[in-house]
């Protein structure tokens, strides 16, 4: 037997709302991923500057991060509509961050990793592209969460102990703007890719 799906889902099919979330193979959206998706609704509705290209926008996934006792707010959008999102990403992030109470919200495309083929198990006709590696896709993630600031340094340190820390230096002239979101960033991409990263201004003198 199928089991039936929640009341609150089925009526909220029917709502605006609901255009603005995608998941893949019908799977039903989180209570969250309603919250986010209700919240883009109503800037569509009621933003005039945002209303043009929310229209075409929805997202695929968002969850909630724990960082430092507070809340961060990740939302996934499709790969495909990333420059149409890049395009008001500045001012979908504030009023975004006005609706969830002033908690950090940081916009990812959805991106898939595709293994690396093996001489032994070798299934696929054309050659893994490099936008699909691991390394490529974890780049992609850091150039997006800090997006529309620009990367204008990595640096890779090794701890003690052996551990990896990526160090990754941003356009000083953007510190103003956020400087106050960088443990944000460095937490997020920790749950999204395991790895440790620092995010800092470099150094300049006169």
């Amino acid at each position: 037997r199928v089991a039936s799906r929640a009341p609150c889902c089925v009526a909220w099919r029917h709502t605006m709302a609901a255009s603005k979330i995608q998941k893949e193979n019908g799977v039903d959206p989180t209570p969250f991923e309603i919250e986010v998706a209700q919240a883009l609704s109503d800037l569509e509705a009621n933003s005039a500057d945002l209303k043009a290209e929310l229209r075409e926008l929805f997202i695929v996934a968002a969850k909630e991060v724990d960082v430092q006792g507070r809340k961060a707010v990740v939302i996934f959008v499709p790969f495909r509509l990333l420059k149409l999102t890049h395009k008001i990403q500045s001012r979908l992030v504030r009023e975004l961050e006005k609706k969830f109470s002033g908690r950090h919200v940081v916009l990812i495309a959805q991106r898939r990793i595709q293994r690396k083929e093996t001489k032994a198990g070798r299934t696929l006709a054309q050659k893994r592209p490099r936008s699909r590696t691991l390394t490529a896709v974890h780049d992609a993630i850091l150039e997006d969460l800090v997006y529309p600031t620009e990367i204008v340094g990595k640096h890779t340190r090794y701890k003690t102990d052996g551990a990896k820390l990526l160090k990754i230096y941003l356009n000083p002239k953007e510190a103003a703007n956020v400087e106050y979101k960088l443990e944000t960033f460095g937490t997020v991409y920790k749950q999204l890719t395991g790895k440790d990263v620092a995010f800092e201004f470099p150094v300049t003198t006169n």
